[in-house]
């Protein structure tokens, strides 16, 4: 017979969850059996994890319950970490010590980490019992979580449609209630497009403001980690547990989140920095979403004007030649080299054949970038966009393979440059955003006739995550 509390629990919040793990209404143990249940029943469908770390859960699920009772018992229960018992997971390129940390690519032995990478860490102090590893693709490039080394990690609002990427399986599993929340990392979108293709609240912030979530081959400093979650408290709750104390707002994120803010000047631009190398077209599901988003906020005594931003044309080879960068160095061996997807085998290629001036030049063309375009967005308060110019994608529609089953095959139909110009289109006003190290969020706001979810974006200024968090809420309440 299924405990119906138990049962409860898949439509609890990740705040609701963490409060009843805090007051004993709830032990880690009972969570995490339930969560783990829940993957076992639907990662199938889903892809969502890669792996599934049962025994280790399980064990640190008992040892943050005989810690709460022991605080209990001491009267000492203020010391309770933020996160105590919360399950979650996190995305396959972060390490944590001793589950493979596979980076989605199957030309890298999977040996399993020595010790847990500086996210992992963070939220582990923090008190989280992590459930696993979730899909990626190959070392985090794409827009889609499909590789070599799993199946795909599908969209569960439409199991035919990719839940984007690169923290296409944690939004997946975030969407699906295998995990309350979870931390993401974005690069060039890899936290706000699967947040956007799942119907999720998805917060890339600033440059800096989260101390963990970068690699030591991001020279041009664009990677930061986020949450990705269902709500904007949720969101809220995990930036209170991945940012120090000392650098958050008063009272915290979740304490400050329900406030409304004073009223914004949000200009709305759908220019992009890739529009000049491929043109796109955004399609009318991604404009209701738009146009919907525009009247709530504008409801909620926003003023909305139009912002034209004038984006430098050499911007696109700039940015690959930044992003791909660190794919040139990867350790692999050369016996291994045919095992690497197409697209990243011919980014590797280019990256190792250019000079370190011309990285350098692109390194110092995207500051002068970031200059630029912050000086015109401080104009407004805020900028307004879609999050995505298309509905969620296809499994297999960017790399030309239609992949509808499992395993991945050997040889993919798709070609690299058509492969990155479907990216680039799908995804056109994302990267530009890490380049100049603003935050930005993501918002569902509308869901298709079909059921697909189509969010907004919003970009702030330095600082303003708070603010980001206060809008999504706003939104939710409408």
């Amino acid at each position: 017979m299924v405990d119906p509390y138990l049962h409860d629990i898949s439509r609890m919040t990740a705040v609701e969850l963490r409060d009843a793990l805090a007051s004993g209404e709830l032990s880690a143990r009972e969570a995490t059996l339930h969560f783990l249940s829940a993957i076992e029943s639907r990662n199938r469908q889903l892809g969502a994890f890669v792996t599934v770390a049962i025994e280790q859960a399980l064990k640190d699920a008992t040892a943050a319950d005989r810690l709460h009772a022991r605080l209990i018992r001491e009267q000492r229960q203020d010391e309770l970490a933020l996160l105590h018992g919360v399950p979650t997971a996190f995305k396959d390129l972060t390490d944590v010590a001793g589950v493979p940390t596979t980076h989605g690519s199957a030309a890298l032995e999977h040996k399993p980490a020595p010790e847990d990478g500086a996210l992992a860490a963070t939220l582990k102090a923090q008190g989280v019992i992590s459930l696993g590893k979730t899909q990626v693709p190959e070392f985090g490039l794409t827009a889609y979580s499909e590789n070599r080394v799993a199946p795909p990690s599908r969209n569960p609002h439409a199991l035919g449609r990719s839940s984007g990427g690169s923290s296409g399986g944690s939004a997946a599993a975030v969407a699906a209630g295998l995990v309350p929340f979870a931390p993401g990392t974005d690069g060039g979108g890899s936290i706000r497009i699967p947040a956007g293709a799942c119907g999720l609240v998805g917060l890339k912030p600033g440059r800096g403001v989260v101390p963990s979530g970068a690699s030591a081959g991001d020279a041009a400093k664009l990677v930061v980690a986020g949450p990705l979650a269902r709500t904007a408290a949720d969101a809220a709750l995990l930036m209170d547990a991945l940012v120090p104390r000392s650098d958050a707002p008063d009272g915290g994120y979740l304490a400050n989140v329900g406030r409304a803010p004073e009223p914004l000047r949000i200009g709305v631009s759908l220019d992009s920095p890739w529009a000049g190398v491929y043109p796109f077209e955004i399609e009318p599901e991604a404009m209701d979403a738009l146009e919907l988003g525009t009247k709530l906020l504008e409801k909620a005594g926003h003023n909305i004007t139009e912002a034209e931003i004038r984006y430098d044309n050499r911007y696109p080879e700039a940015f690959t030649t930044a992003w791909t960068a660190g794919v040139g160095s990867a350790r692999i061996a050369p016996q291994r080299e045919a095992l690497l997807t197409p697209l990243t085998r011919t980014f590797r290629r280019r990256a190792q054949q250019r000079s370190a001036l011309k990285v350098n030049e692109a390194l110092s063309f995207l500051r002068q970038f970031e200059h630029d375009t912050v000086t015109q967005y401080a104009r407004w308060d805020v900028i307004l966009m879609p999050t995505l110019a298309q509905t969620p994608r296809p499994v297999g529609w960017f790399t030309g393979g239609g992949h509808s089953g499992e395993p991945w095959p050997s040889e993919w139909a798709g070609d690299a440059d058509e492969d990155y110009k479907r990216q680039c289109q799908y995804a056109p006003w994302s990267s530009m955003v890490n380049v100049c190290g603003l935050p930005a969020i993501t918002i569902p706001v509308h869901t298709t006739p079909s059921g697909l979810p189509m969010g907004i974006q919003l970009i702030g200024r330095s600082g303003s995550e708070l603010l980001l968090l206060q809008l999504a809420a706003a939104l939710e309440t409408r």
